[in-house]
């Protein structure tokens, strides 16, 4: 893909602007505990990778603590 963009000849026309953006308000959307409960449900690769992400985090940890407690006792 690089490779074709590479060799295409032509403008590519600005898309974003940051003075536009800067003007835009963001919509607010209202969202409670139970919303965002469902909100997540709903979306599986939300809700897998929020969970394999904690996974990872606590397996992470303790690795890190057994790391430190060989440490102190060296």
């Amino acid at each position: 893909m690089l490779a074709q963009l590479d060799s295409t000849d032509g403008n590519a026309p600005a898309r974003l602007c940051a003075d536009a953006a800067k003007r835009q308000v963001p919509a607010r959307r209202h969202c409670d505990e139970v919303t965002f409960r469902t909100d997540l449900n709903a979306d599986a690769m939300a809700n897998d990778k929020l969970s394999e992400g904690i996974r990872t985090f606590v397996a992470d940890a303790v690795k890190l603590d057994a790391l430190m407690g060989a440490r102190r006792t060296a």
